[in-house]
């Protein structure tokens, strides 16, 4: 895959950080996007370490134009565009009774509208480009499942599952692939501060949260960002070409479909 090039949201930390630096061993370029300049400055520097490209790029993904600029800029310096990596979100954590509207209307924007403009803006620049290429978006267990107190949150992954979905009907003739991942508990910062909101909106204690579902695990212990990038890795491959509208869990045995 040399001289490839992958763009990554949301790439600064995390499960997005993973996939960045998995997909520099695998021979891509990456264009970094994420609302933290100084973050994403460093994975660059990781991934000129490992001998590939890093351009950064700072963007709010939920503002469509950004979007569209992240990969135009992406194609300019690094020369090429094949494969789309929508992996920034937010999580929320609230009872349905006390759902705001700005609480709703944010998290959509982020989660639902960010990945919408993902797909728009990377499948309009490989038809440009009279090109095949890959769209991978973050779902989620919670994509599947609905969970109580993070009904908000499955409700945008179970509609980035639906985006996928038609995306990939839409996309397929002109050879583009459209799939998703669909992580559990991953030990990353989203899951500390979604154990915190556990504990300030039931009262259960710190860390208690995070236990409880880690413990449901069939593989009997915590999702890491790597095990998240190895599926990525997959479906940025010539390996997935056959798989297409596919959100792939990857949860260590939480949910089963």
């Amino acid at each position: 895959m040399t001289n490839k090039v992958a763009v990554v949201t949301g790439s600064g930390q995390g499960i997005g950080r993973a996939i960045a630096l998995h997909l520099a061993k695998d021979g891509f370029n990456i264009g970094l996007v994420d609302v933290k300049k100084d973050k994403i400055a460093a994975v660059a520097k990781e991934i000129e370490a490992l001998g590939q490209k890093a351009t950064t790029i700072t963007g709010d993904i939920s503002v469509r134009e950004e979007v569209y600029g992240a990969i135009e800029q992406a194609e300019k310096d690094l020369g090429g565009f094949d494969v789309m990596v929508n992996n920034a979100g937010i999580a929320q954590v609230n009872a349905l009774a006390d759902v705001t509207p700005e609480e709703v209307e944010k998290i959509f924007k982020i989660n639902v509208q960010g990945a919408l403009w993902g797909i728009q803006a990377a499948a309009k620049k490989f038809i440009a480009r009279k090109q095949k290429g890959k769209i991978v978006s973050a779902c989620s267990i919670a994509g599947q499942e609905g969970y109580a107190m993070l009904g908000i949150y499955s409700a945008t992954k179970f509609a980035v599952r639906a985006l996928t979905q038609a995306a990939a009907k839409e996309y397929a003739s002109q050879g583009i692939t459209v799939n998703a991942y669909c992580p559990g508990v991953v030990g990353t910062d989203m899951w500390v501060e979604i154990d915190k909101r556990f504990h300030e909106t039931t009262g259960a204690p710190l860390g208690e949260t995070y236990k409880k579902f880690v413990g449901g695990i069939a593989l009997g212990r915590a999702e890491t960002p790597d095990d998240v990038a190895n599926l990525v890795s997959f479906l940025a491959s010539p390996a997935s070409d056959y798989i297409t509208g596919q959100s792939i869990l990857t949860d260590g045995g939480m949910v089963y479909r």
